[in-house]
């Protein structure tokens, strides 16, 4: 077992700014998820235990939502850009002049996709602040974009273990890459919420075609089924069936999560606030899945408080 002790997610971002390579330079990524998380923050700080705070709600939709638009906005300015860019590449003849329309057809396009994803970065961001402070979850109300499309599929655990086995590439077929993930419903604080989003950040860099398997048990489990939902990221959802099984329905859960073969097992058996860790016990169900994992040769990983530098 390693303790996950990673940074936030890199993504395109780096590559799209430098494709595009306009000689003014770009703002940074993590500047770009600070400025989501602090637009919220303040808005937070400003309504929160105030006569106004009914309405925080309603405000931090709006916020987001004006990211939403712009994203929205310049989706369409990118569709237009793109047919030019295939209409230059369908008529090109070679001549130094098409040369050059198309070199700067293509470099508007690129431009407007760093744009999207810079601005994807910033509604991110705020939409984790959002979370990890309120516990309430912010999707988009309206329109979608290519990135952060509410285009999560939800497959049955049952359904995903026998397709693997029958080696089916079908809609349920879970790939090669399962993320599982199992949490203590007691780790519900600013510090767990922050901690799971990181981890589950890494994990789709790591593997951006990844499938989130768990329970959906309350508290981070259902954090990281919202997360799955704003990122596109399909969920294979193993469910907890008492009537079934009985007292050992936590641990089934766990074997046919296991039974996906995880590319890793992520788990978090108790909050890493420390008062809170002093008075809840280490949630068994978590620590069994990694147990699992390891007994099976698979990697686990669990979820640590940042290191201090």
């Amino acid at each position: 077992m390693s303790n996950l002790n990673l940074t936030s997610d890199l993504n395109t971002f780096e590559a799209l700014c430098a494709a595009v390579d306009d000689g003014r330079g770009h703002p940074e990524q993590d500047q770009l998820a600070q400025l989501g998380q602090s637009i919220i923050t303040e808005v937070i700080d400003a309504f929160a235990n105030t006569a106004m705070e009914d309405s925080l709600g309603m405000i931090v939709e709006g916020l987001l939502g004006g990211f939403q638009s712009i994203k929205i906005r310049l989706e369409r300015d990118w569709d237009r850009a793109g047919d030019e860019v295939k209409r230059l590449t369908r008529d090109f003849d070679g001549s130094e002049i098409a040369d050059v329309e198309l070199q700067e057809a293509t470099q508007k396009a690129r431009a407007i996709e760093a744009m999207i994803q810079a601005i994807s970065i910033a509604q991110e961001g705020g939409a984790e602040a959002y979370t990890t402070q309120t516990g309430d979850i912010w999707s988009p109300w309206k329109g979608s974009t290519r990135r952060t499309a509410s285009t999560m599929a939800q497959i049955d655990a049952r359904d995903a273990v026998r397709a693997k086995r029958a080696t089916q590439h079908n809609a349920v077929d879970p790939g090669a890459y399962v993320v599982a993930f199992r949490a203590s419903p007691m780790a519900t604080t600013q510090l767990d919420a922050s901690r799971v989003f990181d981890a589950l950040n890494w994990a789709l860099t790591q593997w951006p075609t990844m499938k989130l398997a768990t329970t959906g048990a309350k508290g981070p489990e259902r954090l990281a089924i919202s997360w799955a939902k704003q990122k596109g990221v399909d969920v294979i959802l193993s469910t907890v069936d008492f009537s079934k099984d009985g007292k050992s329905a936590p641990f089934r859960a766990n074997d046919r999560m296991i039974a996906l073969d995880p590319v890793v097992t992520l788990t978090l058996a108790n909050s890493l606030d420390a008062a809170v860790a002093e008075t809840a016990k280490p949630f068994g169900p978590a620590q069994n899945a990694g147990q699992e994992a390891e007994k099976k040769g698979l990697r686990h990983m669990a979820i640590a408080v940042k290191a201090r530098h």
